[in-house]
């Protein structure tokens, strides 16, 4: 069974979102995301200072068996990005939730988090 914390909010894409210093969020893949893609070799994440709005895709994750882009839960901008992940791409694997973070994106509008599944609702998506 997938690690779904409770605290974060979901995407119908699997990204999550976790809450930083004000008006800053975390952004990731689920654990279940994770799971599905298999051992991760490679992410592609955006410069600091890009601007993405909700559902732009901003990289993409690639796994021994498929290739997937990553989607803006919200709009914003990559104030960082996670470099660890360069070196050592299978932290999304090992820790989806923590140090497998990806970029932290300012909010552009706090109220598109509104739109998101906390985890109860996300826990009913993937069964």
């Amino acid at each position: 069974m997938s690690d779904i914390p409770q605290g974060l909010l979901y995407t119908e894409d699997h990204e999550y979102l976790k809450d930083g210093e004000a008006g800053v969020v975390f952004v990731g893949i689920t654990d279940y995301a994770q799971g599905e893609l298999g051992d991760i070799v490679f992410v592609e994440l955006p410069k600091v200072g890009t601007v993405f709005s909700k559902h732009d895709s901003f990289g993409t994750i690639e796994a021994v068996k498929a290739v997937s882009d990553l989607y803006a839960p919200v709009s914003g901008e990559i104030v960082a990005v996670n470099d660890r992940l360069d070196g050592e791409p299978a932290l999304v694997n090992s820790s989806p939730y923590g140090d497998g973070w990806m970029v932290q994106v300012r909010l552009t509008d706090e109220s598109e988090k509104a739109g998101l599944m906390d985890a109860a609702a996300y826990r009913e998506k993937v069964g």
